[in-house]
C-alpha cells in the first residue's frame, strides 16, 4: 500500500470511520490531478503525499462526524482545492454538492477533478459568499454548509448562514482556538439566525486536533446579509 493510502486508513480509523478499496483510488487520482495542476494555480502548499493525505484529506473526512443524510445538499464555501467539498463528496458519492469559488482557475481545476474523477452531483460555482447568498437559486438552498481555512468565525457566519435553510447546518472547521472565536460570534449569530449545536473535537496522526463548530440555522437571516463583497470581512458583525 502506498504512503497516501496507507495514511489515509489509519486517519479514517482515528475518526472512527470506514474507507474502502473504491475510495482510495479516487483519492489516488485525486491527489495526482493536485500534483498536475501544481504548476499552473496555487491550490496547496503541499507536495508530498503524507502531508496532502494527513493535513487536508483527512481533515476534510472529519466533517462525516457531524453531516448526515443520504441525499445532503451541501455547500463548500470558499472550496479552493476542493477542501472539504470535494473530499467529503468522494466518500458519499449521492450528495449534491455545490464548490463555491471566487477563483476562475480554481474553479477549472474544481470542474476537472469532478469530470475525471466521474462525480456526478457536483456544481461549481464561480463567485464570492457574498454574492451567493443574494442570488435566489442559492439564498436558503442548503441543508448543510461547511468551509475550511476561509476566514474566523464571525465572518465565515456571514457567508455561510444565508446559504443554509432553516434547521439546516453550518460546520465550520476551526483549531484550538474555536470556543474563542465562539464567544466572539455571538452578536452574528443572534443577527444571522444561527445557534451553535455543539463543538466536536477530534485527533487525527501525531496527536493533530481540530474542532467542528456546528451551528444549526433556528432563524430567518435578515435580507440586509450577507453584505457588499468585501465589507464582511472588514467589518464583522
Amino acid at each position: 500500500m502506498r504512503e497516501l493510502e496507507r495514511v489515509l486508513v489509519e486517519e479514517t480509523r482515528l475518526l472512527g470511520l470506514a474507507i474502502g478499496p473504491e475510495e482510495l483510488d479516487l483519492f489516488r487520482r485525486y491527489y495526482e490531478l493536485l500534483v498536475g495542476w501544481a504548476e499552473r494555480v496555487n491550490l496547496t502548499a503541499a507536495r508530498e503525499e503524507r502531508e496532502i493525505a494527513a493535513r487536508h484529506l483527512a481533515d476534510s473526512l472529519a466533517g462525516l462526524l457531524v453531516l448526515r443524510g443520504k441525499d445532503l445538499r451541501l455547500v463548500d464555501v470558499g472550496s479552493g482545492a476542493g477542501f472539504p467539498g470535494l473530499v467529503l463528496k468522494i466518500m458519499r458519492p449521492s450528495w449534491q454538492v455545490t464548490l463555491l469559488e471566487a477563483s476562475r482557475k480554481k474553479c477549472a481545476f474544481l470542474r476537472e477533478a469532478a469530470a475525471r474523477l466521474g462525480l456526478t452531483g457536483v456544481t461549481v460555482v464561480w463567485g464570492r459568499a457574498e454574492d451567493a447568498g443574494r442570488a435566489p437559486e442559492h439564498r436558503g438552498a442548503f441543508a448543510g454548509a461547511v468551509a475550511r481555512g476561509v476566514a474566523e468565525l464571525r465572518v465565515l457566519l456571514e457567508y455561510g448562514l444565508p446559504l443554509v435553510a432553516r434547521g439546516g447546518l453550518f460546520v465550520a472547521y476551526k483549531g484550538e482556538r474555536a470556543a474563542e472565536e465562539v464567544a466572539g460570534a455571538k452578536r452574528a449569530l443572534a443577527v444571522l439566525g444561527g445557534e451553535v449545536r455543539e463543538l466536536v473535537t477530534y485527533t487525527l496522526g501525531g496527536g493533530r486536533k481540530g474542532t467542528l463548530v456546528v451551528v444549526e440555522k433556528v432563524g430567518e437571516t435578515p435580507a440586509a446579509y450577507p453584505r457588499r463583497p468585501g465589507v464582511p470581512a472588514r467589518r464583522p458583525l
